[in-house]
């Protein structure tokens, strides 16, 4: 069966091969008119005779090329537009800067994890600006649009892990705007499908997360807020519980310390301690996550040292 990346590369060498065709001819003519009719032949200069057999296949010629590169072209757009009708389907959420893959039992992901030899459509989604879903590992690259539903899809034809970036420029950490495409064993995936844990290629991490690590990941947390120590948007996870933390509150600044009461604060109402040096941007998250949720959260933040 053909795949994305098969097409892809089908019409990249086509044009290619052409083009460098193109390229030796002209250097080769360019090389032999400069011999065959330089001074030292052609003291006099001569008008050439017309003939118009050459410049009809002058024109044709690259008619021809033009429109065989069009067909071409075309016969793999539409293969890339048409999914096949047994393609397993995975919704991709785009947000400033994350992506968020669910699946159809409802579990959701921050790297999109694939079944080997499988047809994947991605059913793309955005819920601020425009984000382009780009995988150079499988030659595919589709826009993520606000208020429109587009899709790409792709075969899962070789095990390992691959990135998936943004080709559109979406605003400060566009960037960092990064996942992985991980494709495991049909085996594999269905344990992870239903929970379970596994380790795969050099990525272990984006299939065994905590369960509050991956609520941060879902909710488009580290959108703002780094788990390694990097300041973003918003202060960085690392460290945060128990440290002291200098707020604004009510206009007044005070030191407190980074309790449960504080995490939990600081997600249902963000306005209420503000950290100082950083923006009151953050929505609140009070009909978003539930307690036993925050719960999840903040026993990650007790372990992120």
């Amino acid at each position: 069966m053909a795949t994305s990346t098969a097409v892809v590369n089908g019409a990249f060498i086509y044009i290619l091969a052409f083009a460098a065709l193109l390229f030796f001819l002209i250097v080769f003519f360019m090389a032999f008119y400069l011999v065959r009719y330089r001074r030292a032949r052609n003291p006099v200069p001569e008008e050439l005779p017309e003939n118009a057999l050459i410049e009809v296949i002058w024109v044709a010629a690259p008619t021809v090329l033009a429109l065989t590169m069009f067909l071409y072209g075309l016969t793999g757009f539409k293969f890339l537009r048409h999914a096949p009708p047994d393609s397993y389907i995975v919704k991709v959420h785009s947000r400033q800067w994350s992506w968020l893959f669910e699946y159809p039992n409802g579990k959701k992901s921050p790297d999109m994890i694939v079944p080997l030899g499988k047809n994947i459509k991605c059913e793309l989604t955005s819920s601020d600006v425009i984000h382009g879903f780009y995988v150079p590992a499988f030659h595919i690259q589709q826009n993520s649009m606000p208020g429109i539903k587009t899709f790409v899809w792709f075969n899962a034809s070789a095990l390992g892990s691959n990135y998936i970036l943004c080709s559109q420029y979406c605003g400060l950490k566009h960037s960092m705007m990064l996942a992985k495409l991980i494709v495991v064993p049909p085996d594999q995936f269905e344990i992870w499908l239903k929970g379970g844990k596994i380790a795969f290629a050099d990525n272990p991490l984006a299939v065994n997360m905590p369960p509050g690590e991956t609520l941060l990941f879902e909710r488009g947390c580290v959108s703002c807020h780094s788990v390694e120590g990097a300041t973003m948007v918003g202060p960085t996870f690392k460290g945060l519980f128990g440290s002291h933390v200098r707020v604004s509150t009510a206009g007044k600044l005070r030191t407190i310390t980074a309790d449960e009461d504080y995490i939990k604060r600081s997600i249902v109402d963000p306005g209420a301690d503000i950290v100082d040096g950083f923006p009151n941007t953050m929505p609140s998250a009070r009909d978003v996550l539930s307690d036993e949720e925050i719960g999840k959260i903040t026993d990650y933040l007790k372990a992120l040292r």
